[in-house]
């Protein structure tokens, strides 16, 4: 069985809780859960990992090359500035793919720019807990 690692930044704990108009109300623990399940009806076998510390996932990412098929990652706003997470992703040769919750291009300027979407296969981004189960349906094709 396939295996794939959601990854989650700084914050993504508080969906649910944080910007409502932009994230929603529901929770992110029942998105979790959904993403798991949609996962393994799709013939995967997932882990969810979130930190608020960019180390951290770093961390997680290089592990990930010895354990996971591919990486679906919502880097939150380290997307936009962390040239050291689009490094660690770059170092391992597993495909990623890049997911945002909110349509990044339609919100604030400085989220316009990804600096990890030229190290990754694609980028879903505006279809709430949605684009991350799109990001599911790519792999199948993708690994």
């Amino acid at each position: 069985m396939k295996k794939i690692l959601v990854l989650l930044g700084p914050n993504l704990n508080m969906v649910g809780v944080r910007e409502k108009t932009v994230y929603g109300n529901e929770s992110s623990e029942s998105i979790n859960e959904q993403i798991l399940s949609y996962a393994k009806e799709n013939g995967f076998e997932t882990e969810i990992y979130q930190s608020n510390h960019d180390g951290d996932l770093i961390d997680k990412i290089h592990s990930a090359k010895d354990s996971f098929d591919a990486v679906i990652i919502n880097a939150g706003a380290l997307t936009h500035y962390s040239y050291a997470l689009r490094d660690a992703i770059a170092s391992v040769n597993i495909p990623f793919v890049e997911v945002h919750m909110s349509n990044i291009h339609s919100r604030e300027e400085f989220r316009h720019e990804s600096v990890i979407a030229p190290v990754c296969k694609g980028q879903i981004a505006g279809f709430g807990k949605h684009s991350y189960l799109l990001a599911i349906d790519a792999l199948k094709d993708m690994i």
